[in-house]
């Protein structure tokens, strides 16, 4: 079974190749569903093609998924030659009208229906397959002996299911929540995760005012009559009218889907890819759930046991999440299931950690670093002794202004260091990476020194340009996580997602 990743931007396709994944899905600006995705623009196609060279046979899926207008089949023409340089090997499509398009343009690219055509049944899967789509991404709301019907009756046909990530409360993900609150519709890619909100019930006194406990029959037809209001604690005093069916209500937030346990069930069905929702999520969660998966999977085909591959799994306790659920694969009840507040965890990514830097570049900052400490105690030198007393007891007191030159040390490798949130040199950290689960690094074992300067710093952070100095090999695509001090355990915070 493949193994495909959500990669937002760049970096992200980096991360997930790196990570395991066996093919990456993006989107194109204006052309996706996930438009506050960073996405891919500009030259960036120099950077993709560098990356399918840096990992041969990875392959690369391009959503453009969105319900198109008139208007927009306009854009989507006048950017044909823009599309051809990027290295595509299939199309993700839910509009059947820009399929012809798409086959004239660009013969060699697969097409592949998208989750948001809502295909779940196999005289469906008959008629796409005749229009010329290679595969079908099926609709979440399908179980597992569903999928294997239809790949019975259609064998050569691809299928395609997620098995990780958020979930629409919405059939097919076709929800206008988002566009009746905020007017941002989640069909052209605005999305605003609204079910994700924080709702309180009241009820409009107007059309009912009795003053008694109400019967669970008086109850169902208060739900139903359009009665009741929600209100957002962020926003007080706006209030939204709540109308609930039979089998449903109208806002509700739902669980993360989670089907790495179940990985033996999936492919008794005949499923050929396995998808990771995510293309707006962090290059943490791009990796580390990407690295889940893979080591299940090579669990699952023995290319590695159970128990080496179950710390991997761990791991994604790690990675923000909500309550997970297993949707619709078993049982609907279990897609039923809600859950409250936004995924969160307990670590931040605190730095991505790029390939050894050569003995040339080691060799040089060296050099400067030892050139600025000379400069340095030649003006301590040239000094008053009454200010350089001064001096040196202002360093006792702020250490973070000494000037220190880093030593050579034998065994230890110095990477590039690009900091996203703070890392003090007196924490530990934690190293992650394609080949190894976690390793905590102590302080003492590693370094933090300036690109530039080649001093000793005793932390860094997003915009400071600096270079990881530590006894540790790391491999490439090894990322640095430090506990988020913000964190409470059994505590969720809103982080927006």
């Amino acid at each position: 079974m493949e193994l495909l990743s959500p990669a937002g931007n760049v970096e992200k396709l980096s991360y997930a190749y790196a990570y395991g994944a066996d093919a990456a899905y993006i989107g194109l600006k204006k052309f996706s569903l996930r438009v506050k995705a960073d996405n891919f623009y500009e030259d960036e196609y120099k950077k993709v093609i560098a990356l399918k060279e840096k990992y041969p046979g990875k392959r690369l899926h391009c959503a453009l998924n969105i319900s198109f207008h008139d208007e927009e089949i306009d854009a989507l023409k006048q950017n044909l030659d823009y599309f051809r340089q990027y290295p595509i090997d299939c199309f993700i499509v839910q509009d059947i009208g820009i399929v012809p398009l798409l086959q004239k343009e660009f013969p060699k690219a697969e097409l592949h229906l998208s989750t948001q055509a809502s295909c779940v049944n196999s005289e469906a899967v008959k008629m796409y397959q005749k229009l010329g789509f290679k595969r079908v991404v099926l609709g979440r709301e399908i179980s597992l002996d569903q999928i294997k019907r239809i790949k019975d009756s259609v064998p050569d046909m691809e299928l395609e299911t997620f098995v990780h990530g958020a979930m629409c409360i919405a059939y097919a993900g076709r929800c206008l929540m988002s566009a009746y609150l905020t007017g941002r519709s989640a069909q052209s890619g605005f999305c605003s995760h609204t079910c994700r909100w924080n709702f309180k019930l009241s009820e409009d006194l107007s059309k009912n005012n009795e003053n008694h406990i109400i019967t669970a029959e008086e109850a169902k037809k208060i739900a139903q009559s359009g009665s009741l209001l929600l209100e957002e604690e962020q926003r007080p005093g706006e209030f939204f009218p709540v109308f609930e069916g039979d089998d449903f209500t109208a806002i509700l937030s739902s669980k993360d889907l989670r089907m790495i346990e179940h990985l033996a069930d999936l492919k008794a069905t005949g499923v050929d890819s396995l998808k990771i929702e995510g293309r707006m999520k962090s290059v943490y969660y791009v990796a580390m759930v990407t690295r889940a998966y893979r080591k299940a999977l090579d669990a699952l085909e023995g290319k590695l046991t159970q128990e080496e591959a179950a710390p991997f799994i761990a791991e994604l306790e790690n990675v923000s999440h909500r309550k997970s659920t297993t949707g619709f694969y078993y049982n609907k009840k279990d897609a039923d299931e809600t859950t409250v507040g936004a995924s969160d965890s307990k670590y931040q990514l605190a730095a991505e950690i790029g390939e050894e830097v050569s003995s040339e570049y080691f060799e040089k900052l060296y050099q400067e670093s030892q050139k600025r400490y000379t400069e340095y105690k030649n003006n301590l030198d040239q000094m008053h002794p009454a200010a350089r007393e001064a001096r040196l007891k202002d360093l006792e007191i702020h250490t973070d202004r000494k000037v220190l030159p880093f030593e050579k040390k034998d065994g230890w490798h110095m990477y590039p260091c690009t900091a996203v949130n703070m890392i003090k040199l007196e924490d530990d950290v934690e190293f992650v990476s394609p080949e190894f689960c976690s390793l905590t690094a102590k302080a003492g074992d590693w370094e933090i020194i300036s690109s530039e300067t080649g001093l000793k710093m005793n932390w860094v952070c997003d915009g400071h340009p600096a270079v990881i100095y530590t006894k540790y090999s790391l491999p490439d695509g090894t990322l640095l996580r430090t506990l988020d001090p913000d964190y409470i355990e059994g505590q969720i915070r809103d982080t927006g997602r």
